[in-house]
């Protein structure tokens, strides 16, 4: 009853951050609290329901709290589901840009094992005073940032288009095709070498993300020395990179070691490498600008909105001294909402053409 009473006092539009560091100040939550005394960093327990000791009441009372707060728990009507509640929640915290974990201080091999997580600011850093309400309120810019976690619940600016999850991957080996999929999980796709590791929550959990796995490099015949390389290059893509459609927008947070670079509608430069910071969430496409762009391409004011996102694995991108096809490791990920839009902006363009009557051509009277 208390957890159902918290929910229902806070407001149901607050953001996972303003929402947990209401939990951490209320004291409700044994093992929830602040690390530090500038309040940027925080634990939070984290036992495992297959611990002798769990205690589903106490154990996992701030994943259910959450649970019920984003509407996917009622009780009485929902069968418990400890793991779930945990899933939905380290999901939430994982592709969250207000977040980051602190692994050499996380503690997950103790009796009463925690995570810690530091808070970041707008721009990715390290906040002076997470706890400080005036500072926990978004601007409105820095709002289209904020838990960009799925599933959605609210409508964005394309409407139904932007519910739609799916991802077309393609990936190549020095520019052949190896592996062409669509995923639909709401949870994203990991784009990663090996397999994800059973268990191991510490990194993935049970998430219900889809994995796109790179094949063998011998899978296609490659020029001297390439299949090599390209075997030295793969075991350092484990973990990879989690991909995901939010209602803002795309966005990527990169786990493996080895580096990743992308190019594509916000990248900062476009003939210059970007390169992905390790556990750090990237926006890859914004939906309000790429609105914008497709009503300026629909009233003749600009070109067709760009969508397609380009990642190189192990090698600076873009390199204007080497072709994409010529890179080890590349993928393509193309959100399957723009393209979706783009062929209706093109139907109805195709539909008015039609119904416009000819042109008449003036003749001297």
């Amino acid at each position: 009853m208390q957890l159902y009473t918290l929910m229902e006092d806070g407001s149901r539009h607050m953001r996972l951050r303003e929402w947990l560091i209401a939990q951490i100040d209320s004291g409700k939550y044994p093992g929830l609290s602040w690390e530090n005394e500038e309040k940027t960093m925080f634990r939070i327990p984290w036992k495992h329901a297959a611990k002798q000791d769990y205690r589903q009441n106490q154990d996992a009372a701030l994943f259910k709290a959450w649970a019920m707060y984003k509407g996917k728990f009622q009780e009485g009507r929902d069968k418990a589901d400890p793991s779930t509640w945990k899933t939905r929640l380290r999901c939430a915290l994982n592709k969250s840009t207000d977040f980051q974990e602190v692994q050499e201080r996380s503690q997950l091999d103790i009796s009463e094992p925690y995570k810690v997580y530091r808070i970041l600011d707008d721009t990715g850093r390290l906040t002076e005073s997470a706890g400080n309400p005036e500072m926990s309120h978004d601007s409105d810019c820095s709002k289209a940032l904020r838990e960009t976690h799925v599933p959605m619940q609210e409508d964005g600016p394309l409407g139904d288009s932007n519910k739609d999850y799916r991802l077309e991957v393609c990936l190549f080996y020095h520019g052949n095709l190896v592996q062409k999929l669509v995923t639909a999980s709401p949870d994203g796709c990991f784009i990663l070498q090996g397999c994800a590791p059973v268990g191991n929550e510490r990194i993935y959990g049970p998430c219900e993300a889809k994995t796109v796995f790179f094949p063998r490099p011998d899978i296609i015949r490659l020029p001297p020395g390439i299949t090599d390389a390209m075997s030295r290059l793969l075991p350092h893509l484990e973990k990879g990179v989690l991909v995901w459609v939010a209602p803002d927008g795309v966005f990527i947070k990169r786990f493996c070691q080895g580096r990743v670079y992308w190019d594509g509608p916000l990248a900062e430069n476009r003939q210059k490498p970007n390169k992905l910071e390790r556990e750090r969430t990237c926006k890859l496409l914004d939906v309000t600008i790429f609105t914008q762009e497709l009503q300026n391409h629909q009233q003749g004011t600009g070109p067709e909105p760009r969508y397609t996102v380009d990642l190189c694995f192990g090698e600076e991108f873009p390199d204007p001294s080497q072709p994409k096809a010529k890179k080890l490791i590349t993928a393509q990920v193309i959100p399957l909402f723009a393209v979706e839009c783009l062929r209706r902006h093109n139907a109805h363009n195709n539909v008015e053409m039609k119904q416009s009557p000819p042109h008449k051509v003036k003749t001297n009277e």
